[in-house]
Parts: C-alpha cells; sequence; structure tokens
C-alpha cells in the first residue's frame, strides 16, 4: 500500500477544493487566534511546521506538483507563503508574550528591552545601505540561477491557457469571477483604500501601540488577519496553484487537463425563485423580477448590523459611538460578501443575488 498515492493525494485533492479550502483556512485562522498562547509555543509551533515541510519535500516527488510549485514564476509566492506564516508565528508569539506578562502587571518586553536612540546618519542609513546591497546580490543570483519565464512574443491568436493576471492582482482576477466588473474592479478596491484611510480615525484605542499584543486589539488584529490573509493571500494562492486551464479548480496532484469537463449552471436568484420554486416564467417587470434579491441585499445590510450589534459585535457597538460603528460594520460587511458569494457560487451555481441588466447592475 502507497499510503502518499492511496492517502496524501485524495485528500489534499479534496481538501483543496474551493468550497471546503476557505473555510478550513478561515476556521485554522479562528483557531490560531482562539488559542494563540498554546499554539505559537516553540515545540508545538516546530512541530506543525516540520511537519509541513516533510510533506512539501514528499509532495515533490509528484511530477505535477513539483513543476507547478518550482515553476519560475510561482517559487516567489511559495516563498511569500512560508515568509508570512513565519512573521505571523512571530508576531502572535511575541504577543502572547506580551499579553501574560501584561496580566502579571510587568511590562511589555519592548519596554523592558527599549534600546538607545541611534541618528539616522550613520547608523541607520548604513545599516539600509547593508540591506540594500545583501538584497541586491540575491537577486543577481537569483536572475542566474533561476531563468526568468520569458515566453513568446504575444499574438492574439494563440493566447496561454490559463491567462493569468501578475501575482499581485490575482487577487481581483479571483473576485472578476463572482462579481461585475464596476464592484471587483472599481468599488471593492476603493472601498478598501477608503476603509484603511478611515482606521486612524475610527480605531483610537491607544493600548497595543508600540508593543505587540492580542488581548488589547482583538478585534482590529483579528479582521485586519482575516481580510488580508483569507480574502487576499488565500485568492493569491487559489489563482496561482490551483487555477488551471480553462480557469477551473484543479487540486495540487491533478494534471491541468484542457479537456476537462465542468458541468457549471449558474444560475442567478430570480431564476431559482420563478422557474424553480414557482414554475413560471420570469416576470418582464425588472422590480417584480428581482424584488426577492433586492429584499435580501437590504435586510443583509440594514437587519444584520443591528442582529451583530445585539450579539457578537455588542462590545464593539458600546465602545464607539453610532457614525464609527456604522462604517466598521458596513465595511465588515462588504469584506464578508466575498466569502459569501463565493461559497454560493461554489456550492449551489449561484451568479447574481440582483440582476437587473437593464441598468447594469448586477450583484
Amino acid at each position: 500500500m502507497n499510503i502518499f498515492d492511496d492517502f496524501i493525494v485524495p485528500l489534499s485533492n479534496f481538501l483543496t477544493r474551493p468550497e471546503i479550502l476557505v473555510p478550513l483556512a478561515a476556521l485554522s485562522l479562528a483557531l490560531v487566534l482562539r488559542f494563540y498562547r498554546t499554539v505559537t509555543k516553540p515545540k508545538i509551533a516546530g512541530g506543525i511546521g516540520i511537519a509541513f515541510v516533510l510533506l512539501f519535500v514528499g509532495s515533490l516527488s509528484d511530477a505535477h506538483f513539483k513543476e507547478i510549485i518550482l515553476k519560475a514564476d510561482n517559487l516567489p509566492i511559495v516563498l511569500l507563503i512560508a515568509s508570512l506564516l513565519f512573521f505571523l508565528w512571530l508576531c502572535l508569539r511575541r504577543a502572547a508574550i506580551n499579553d501574560e506578562r501584561l496580566e502579571r502587571d510587568l511590562p511589555p518586553i519592548e519596554a523592558v528591552h527599549k534600546r538607545q536612540t541611534v541618528l539616522v546618519w550613520p547608523d541607520l542609513v548604513m545599516s539600509e545601505f547593508i540591506c540594500l546591497l545583501a538584497v541586491s546580490a540575491l537577486l543577481t543570483v537569483w536572475s542566474v540561477g533561476i531563468p526568468a519565464p520569458l515566453e513568446e512574443p504575444a499574438s492574439a491568436a494563440l493566447t496561454p491557457n490559463p491567462s493569468k493576471a501578475p501575482w499581485y492582482f490575482l487577487g481581483l482576477q479571483e473576485m472578476l469571477v463572482y462579481y461585475d466588473p464596476w464592484l471587483a474592479g472599481v468599488v471593492f478596491p476603493l472601498t478598501i483604500v477608503a476603509g484603511l484611510m478611515t482606521i486612524p480615525y475610527i480605531d483610537t484605542n491607544p493600548r497595543g501601540n508600540g508593543y505587540y499584543t492580542l488581548k488589547d486589539r482583538k478585534f482590529a488584529i483579528s479582521v485586519f488577519l482575516f481580510g488580508f490573509l483569507i480574502f487576499w493571500v488565500l485568492l493569491i494562492v487559489i489563482g496561482t496553484f490551483l487555477r488551471g486551464a480553462n480557469w477551473n479548480f484543479f487540486g495540487p496532484f491533478e494534471v491541468w487537463d484542457p479537456h476537462k469537463a465542468v458541468p457549471l449552471m449558474n444560475i442567478n436568484l430570480s431564476e431559482i425563485f420563478w422557474v424553480k420554486m414557482m414554475n413560471t416564467r420570469l416576470p418582464e417587470n425588472w422590480l417584480q423580477r428581482e424584488f426577492l434579491g433586492i429584499l435580501v441585499v437590504l435586510a443583509y445590510f440594514l437587519i444584520a448590523p443591528l442582529l451583530l450589534a445585539k450579539t457578537v459585535l455588542k462590545e464593539q457597538f458600546q465602545k464607539l459611538d453610532f457614525v464609527r460603528f456604522s462604517i466598521v460594520i458596513m465595511l465588515l460587511l462588504l469584506m464578508l460578501a466575498l466569502p459569501i458569494k463565493m461559497l454560493g457560487r461554489w456550492m449551489f451555481n449561484l451568479k447574481y443575488i440582483v440582476y437587473i441588466p437593464e441598468f447594469f447592475f448586477n450583484i
């Protein structure tokens, strides 16, 4: 019995199905943040890291996995994931130590080991110059050792399959699958920028400045990590390693077969209600046709904030005034709209909740 081929390969392909991977990643991050003091202990974190490294090295025996992972375009993403996981552990470990010290009425370690103030010149500039030389040398060796993935001149008659954006745009390209371009390419990016600009005016909690902590900034740090890791970095990983020929999903050990037939019957919420449930044709009037989707969207943005303010976010509602809480909850609901729409597409082939082509308004 070959454990790798009979157990690890099918399990990995199953767990990386998008409808399982995204909730599993979100649950894993939630558990890490809940038990960060235990998970970040060097022995436990080191054991998990060694297990992943052994699994990764063993997976390189698969020809297709090795080809995708070690591709010149994809290798930096592997290093990105490894560095993100390391610095996530480092920050949470420092936060765990500080939170334990603060509970014992001790100052954080940053206050104990506060370094002497130094001048920008020559101390800081010299350190930055040395780092510049080291990084330049590394990039030179990298460029010599790994050939640049240059291809033939672009031709409209012969396009790559799949056609992918640069890695830093793969998150947007993945969002375009589930939303109209005006939402995924304009509204959401502008909302993200506006939300980042409002953070200093919304989050006025002075605790956690200058030292690592999670207990004093649990809501802010948790929302940021979920937004950055799950709804951005994970989308880059999905677009890089799991999106294959014809933009279909493939497991890490599946061959990217361009002839793979995937039965996709995307359907709008109005079609589910009128055609499937009511067994009738779609009304011609757009308001009558889309009334259910409009009610769902209004309930999501009007009723959900009231429920969250009374339950899960009750503490934040008491700390923030009405205006600031309204901004926070709207940004949070917009962020959660992405995984909701993704799961709706993956599990129910749901294309649009509101589909009004008469006004080019589709959600």
